[in-house]
């Protein structure tokens, strides 16, 4: 009995070294948002139902000001939080947010990069290297490579071109990496996800860690005819850095096809619950989509 209670103790023990009380509070976390030039009125509301209704999150909203109105007293307390998710393209930030936010990574703070947040903050290197790569808003052969996957292998590619693009909306299979992150671990090497844009073309000077999941662009879509990286990490110091290029929010929370997508809202939550605590503790559940056969969660949950 003795020995029982002493690897209870640990076990509790360990649950407070990777990010939990030993309660099993709720992860706590920022979505930072307010600006995009995708409809975040929708996306990070579904963001934040998502994380909630696993019962593993609490969510609190950074939202700022409209764009072109006064930054200055924009000013989240990033250390406040075991998580920070971006949901933020536009004006940039006041200098303090910005040092705030680094000191909150590379103090070792998660973070969940979300589809358009990708896009943000070109003249802000750092900010680039902890994205991993971005697009859009001019960026091209000065940003960084292009980052992409040929014969299995990760490619930086310094060809000269624009960065971020994407063809007509449509279905389609994502393509496991590392099936042994925790992130990936038990979870299909292929799934149909549902009508979705597809990034391409992405460049930038960050570095991959963990390619999780890709998926063909194909010419026929008006794609790039490359294996792009939708789903990996991130290395950069002793952050836990999860970016997903999936989710294009749709105009309301229930014409929202994307992230209603059950392959995009687990593996959203999984990667979450690794960038906050280093691992995942959530089953596979039995209905996550195949290969041939999406699945959707209408309430996001």
């Amino acid at each position: 009995m003795k020995t029982r209670n002493l690897i209870c103790l640990i076990v509790l023990s360990l649950f407070g070294v990777f990010g939990y009380s030993q309660n099993n509070e709720p992860i706590k976390t920022l979505i930072v948002t307010g600006q995009n030039n995708h409809v975040w009125r929708v996306s990070h509301v579904a963001i934040k139902q998502i994380l909630e209704n696993s019962g593993l999150f609490t969510a609190d909203i950074a939202q700022s000001p409209a764009k072109g109105e006064d930054m200055s007293g924009f000013k989240p307390d990033f250390a406040a939080y075991q998580l920070v998710v971006l949901d933020y393209n536009g004006d940039r930030w006041p200098e303090e947010t910005d040092k705030a936010f680094l000191n909150y990574v590379q103090s070792g703070g998660g973070v969940v990069v979300y589809h358009a947040a990708d896009n943000a903050f070109r003249k802000w290197k750092e900010f680039n290297e902890i994205l991993g790569f971005g697009g859009w808003e001019g960026r091209n052969e000065t940003d960084g490579p292009y980052i992409y996957l040929k014969d299995g292998e990760l490619v930086y590619d310094n060809s000269p071109g624009p960065g971020g693009s994407h063809g007509a909306q449509h279905e389609f299979v994502l393509n496991g990496g590392n099936m042994e992150h925790p992130v990936t671990k038990g979870l299909p090497a292929k799934w149909r996800h549902a009508q979705d844009e597809l990034y391409d073309r992405m460049r930038g000077p960050g570095k991959v860690k963990d390619v999780l999941y890709w998926a063909y662009s194909s010419p026929d879509a008006k794609g790039s005819g490359r294996n792009e990286l939708l789903i990996f990490t991130v290395d950069y110091g002793n952050a836990r850095i999860f970016h997903t290029a999936l989710g294009h929010a749709g105009n309301t929370l229930e014409n929202n096809t994307a992230m209603q997508c059950t392959g995009f809202q687990v593996t959203l939550l999984r990667g979450a619950e690794w960038a906050a605590t280093g691992k995942v503790t959530q089953p596979v559940p039995a209905d996550f989509p195949t290969e041939t056969q999406i699945s959707l969660r209408v309430n996001y949950k």
